[in-house]
C-alpha cells in the first residue's frame, strides 16, 4: 500500500502518541504493528527510531487489549472544554 507524505506524517504523529493503540492505525491506514515498525524505521533518523521503539515496548496504551479502559476516549481532568476555551476567544 502506498501512503501519501501526509499520511505518512499522520501515521508517526499517531505511533508517537501514547495513547493511540497500534489498532487505530490497522483501522486507519490499514497497516499492522509491524508495518508501523517498518514505517517508523524507514521514515525517522536511528536515533529517534530507537527513542521510539524504547518508548513504545510495553506500553499497554499502544495495545488495545491491555487498555485498562474499555469505552470512550481519556481526556485529562485538567483539560479545558473546547467551548468554553477562553484562549480560542481572544
Amino acid at each position: 500500500m502506498m501512503l501519501s507524505d501526509i499520511e505518512i506524517d499522520r501515521v508517526i504523529e499517531m505511533a508517537w502518541e501514547d495513547r493511540t493503540p497500534f489498532e487505530a492505525i490497522k483501522f486507519q491506514f490499514n497497516l499492522t504493528e509491524k508495518d508501523v515498525i517498518d514505517l517508523m524505521r524507514r521514515e525517522m533518523k536511528p536515533s529517534s527510531f530507537k527513542m521510539w521503539r524504547k518508548r513504545v515496548q510495553g506500553r499497554a496504551t499502544k495495545h488495545q487489549k491491555l487498555r485498562v479502559f474499555e469505552k470512550g476516549r481519556f481526556k485529562c481532568s485538567r483539560q479545558k472544554q473546547i467551548t468554553h476555551n477562553s484562549i480560542s476567544k481572544r
